[in-house]
């Protein structure tokens, strides 16, 4: 995986999605989350592993969330709901510079 974002500046859901999939074997030792899933039922998955999800979230933005950004991701459970988030996110800030997201996503890779 090269970078997150298409041509139009967004990232790309299976691009998100692969990350995702990578941060949660590296990070958390859980191998092929279901994607509809609830994470803390079916992996144990707690607010501590939240905080630095949240974190890994921030490397692959680019950039720092805000408190409300941060607090309106408390009521998610799934990796799909996660991808919504960051699809939003994403959208939301229209990244700019694709080679910043190759940076940020080589970081979450290694």
């Amino acid at each position: 995986m090269h970078h997150l974002l298409r041509r139009d500046g967004i990232m790309g859901r299976d691009q998100i999605r692969s990350a995702l999939i990578k941060i949660f074997r590296e990070k958390f030792q859980i191998v092929e989350p279901g994607v509809d899933e609830n994470l803390r039922d079916a992996y144990e998955f707690d607010s501590i592993d939240a905080v630095e999800l949240l974190h890994e979230i921030e490397i692959i933005l680019g950039t720092k969330l805000t408190q409300a950004e941060k607090k309106s991701a408390m009521d998610i459970r799934t990796i799909n709901q996660i991808i919504d988030y960051i699809e939003a996110l994403s959208s939301a800030r229209r990244l700019a510079k694709p080679s910043d997201f190759e940076e940020n996503l080589s970081t979450v890779e290694q």
